[in-house]
C-alpha cells in the first residue's frame, strides 16, 4: 500500500440528512451490495415525445477533453491496480456529490416521486422487508451516496494505513459502488439535465460522465445491461454512451 490513500485521509463530503415523509427502507449503511440487477426495475408510463437534450448537438459534444479517454483511465506504472481503482472510486463519489448538491433544490420528492433513469426506466430500493420499493429519486440518493461514502470510509474496504492490503472482497464493493454512483449519473441526466445547462456546466458534467465511463470499462467494473439491466436497454444514458463510442470519445464495450 503507497502513501496516497493515508495522504488523502478521510475526506468527508458533508451528510445530507434524510428527505422528510418517506418510509422505513434498508438501512443504506449496512453492507454492500445493494439491490440486485434483476429485481431493481419498475415499467414507466412515461411516452418519450422528444429526444433528451444531453443526446442533440451540441449538447451531447460539449466536454473539456478532446478525443479518447482511454489513456486517462490506465494505471500509471508503479501504481498497485487496486490502489488506482480505489482512488478513482474515491474522486468520482466527490466529484458527483459536489454536482448532485447543486441540483438538490429541483432534485425533491415532489419533482422526483420516483428515481426515473429514462423514459420506461425506474430504479427500486429495498425496503425493510428486503422488497424492490419505488421511493423518491432523492431518497434513493441519499440511501446510494451515503452507502458509498461509508464504504469509502470503512478501513477493511479503503485502507489507509501502513500495511494494510486490500481485502480479497475489494472488486466485489468496487463494483457496488461504481454501480451507485453510475445510478445517480442516470437520474441526473434523465430528469435535471435542463438545469445542468442552466448552469452551464454541461461541459464539465459530460467530461466526468465519459470518464467515469471510461474508468468503469478499463477496471470491469460493470457493463451497461448490468448497470441498468436489459429493460433498460437503449434509453437513458445507454443511449448516450452509444453516441461517444461513435463520435470516438469511448470504446465499445465488446472491446474487452
Amino acid at each position: 500500500m503507497s502513501g496516497f490513500l493515508n495522504s488523502i485521509g478521510r475526506l468527508r463530503a458533508p451528510k445530507r440528512p434524510p428527505p422528510p415523509g418517506v418510509g422505513n427502507y434498508y438501512d443504506p449503511t449496512s453492507p454492500l451490495p445493494i439491490p440486485s440487477p434483476s429485481s431493481d426495475l419498475l415499467p414507466s408510463p412515461e411516452t418519450p415525445l422528444t429526444k433528451p437534450l444531453y443526446l442533440c448537438p451540441p449538447f451531447v459534444k460539449a466536454a473539456l477533453v478532446k478525443g479518447s479517454f482511454k489513456t486517462i483511465v490506465k494505471v500509471p506504472a508503479y501504481v498497485d491496480g487496486n490502489e488506482w481503482v480505489a482512488i478513482g472510486l474515491f474522486d468520482f463519489y466527490h466529484m458527483l456529490n459536489h454536482f448532485y448538491t447543486a441540483l438538490t433544490d429541483f432534485c425533491t420528492i415532489q419533482n422526483c416521486p420516483m428515481m426515473t433513469a429514462g423514459p420506461t426506466l425506474y430504479f427500486l430500493w429495498p425496503d425493510a422487508n428486503r422488497r424492490p420499493t419505488a421511493i423518491p429519486a432523492p431518497v434513493y440518493i441519499d440511501y446510494a451516496m451515503t452507502a458509498v461514502q461509508k464504504a469509502l470510509e470503512d478501513e477493511s474496504i479503503f485502507p489507509t494505513k501502513a500495511n494494510n492490503g486490500f481485502s480479497d472482497t475489494f472488486p466485489q464493493s468496487a463494483r457496488s459502488m461504481y454501480k451507485s454512483l453510475f445510478r445517480v449519473f442516470a437520474h441526473i441526466y434523465h430528469s435535471h439535465f435542463e438545469q445542468i445547462l442552466h448552469l452551464s456546466l454541461e461541459a464539465h458534467f459530460n467530461s466526468l460522465f465519459a470518464h467515469f465511463l471510461a474508468f468503469g470499462h478499463e477496471f470491469h467494473l460493470g457493463r451497461m445491461e448490468e448497470l441498468m439491466t436489459s429493460n433498460g436497454v437503449g434509453q437513458g444514458v445507454w443511449e448516450l454512451r452509444e453516441k461517444w463510442v461513435e463520435m470516438g470519445i469511448l470504446e465499445p464495450e465488446s472491446d474487452r
